[in-house]
């Protein structure tokens, strides 16, 4: 069920989705926590709500969608909420903010937050510079970035070690979940030889390629290169070498290690409902997403 509500109040907005609770039957009982989805951008807008739809298939939660509206206009509150299979296990009020609203949209959302449940603040696409310190970001205690969706996405990633705080994440972090897992699996496996170099290899405008290599680089010690070409991770050894290569769009990748025969995996991009369902899952601090962050300055580009 979608209601839309134009030119109104977050006080009617509150009735509405009431009104709308108990004419379809839904509850708020088992809704796990708040998550607030701060967009400039519709079209990009409505691609994060289809995320946190299905990621709400594991974290039932409330969605608050701030969409930023024309900023030339007067002030005006547009809403709309969706309910039911247009929601997946959630409730989603989608607030248009257009105007000088728009620069108010801590004061906009504060209403309609499930009280005693945690916060979640997630930035899909422009995220401010210290998340920490924005007014939504100060509500939340987990901070959800994706330097994807940025401009300049190496220098993104890289800025965000200046801007942590605990509880700040970022997509591109559990993107890389099951290569991290297939690479410290294969170093857990004989020979048992120390890492000497490491090379990161892909896309060039890949973030998660690029906090890989920080994460090397700082469990490993040892000099780790990012290069732009093939979708690859090149770990050697002093008399052996662990390989994991992927093509670009494949499903599958190949995992080679000296003197054993080649492996293939199952190890597909990561889309974004998987991602954000797996950051929902702990609202503590990811310590090993700092560690990464700091592995950074280590790495050398060529």
């Amino acid at each position: 069920m979608i209601v839309d509500i134009p030119a109104t109040t977050t006080a009617e907005v509150g009735k509405k989705l009431v009104e709308v609770r108990e004419a379809g039957g839904a509850v708020t009982i088992g809704r796990v926590l708040t998550l607030i989805v701060a967009s400039r951008d519709p079209a990009k807008a409505e691609r994060a709500i289809d995320a946190a739809n299905e990621a709400s298939r594991e974290h039932p939660c409330r969605v608050i969608v701030l969409i930023h509206g024309d900023r030339s206009a007067e002030s005006r509150l547009d809403a709309q909420i969706r309910v039911g299979g247009d929601a997946g296990a959630s409730e989603v009020v989608v607030l248009r903010l257009n105007g000088e609203l728009a620069d108010h949209e801590h004061s906009v959302v504060i209403p309609f937050l499930l009280p005693d449940t945690p916060i979640v603040a997630w930035w899909p696409d422009e995220a401010p510079a210290v998340p920490a310190k924005d007014p939504l970001g100060r509500l939340a205690i987990r901070r959800i970035t994706d330097a994807t969706n940025s401009p300049d996405t190496t220098a993104t990633i890289k800025g965000r070690l200046s801007s942590y705080t605990e509880g700040d994440t970022d997509l591109s972090w559990s993107r890389i979940t099951y290569w991290r897992g297939l690479l410290a699996t294969a170093l857990d496996q004989a020979p048992y030889e120390a890492v000497v170099s490491a090379t990161v290899s892909g896309l060039a405008e890949e973030p998660a390629l690029d906090i890989l290599a920080g994460w090397l680089a700082a469990k490993l010690d040892v000099p780790v290169y990012r290069r732009a070409g093939e979708l690859k991770v090149e770990l050697i050894r002093e008399n052996s070498s662990i390989s994991l290569t992927r093509p670009q769009t494949g499903k599958t990748a190949t995992l080679r290690r000296t003197g054993q025969p080649d492996a293939e995996v199952a190890l597909a991009r990561r889309n974004t409902r998987e991602c954000l369902a797996e950051e929902l899952r702990r609202l503590d601090t990811d310590e090993i997403y700092e560690l990464a962050l700091h592995g950074l300055s280590k790495v050398s580009y060529e």
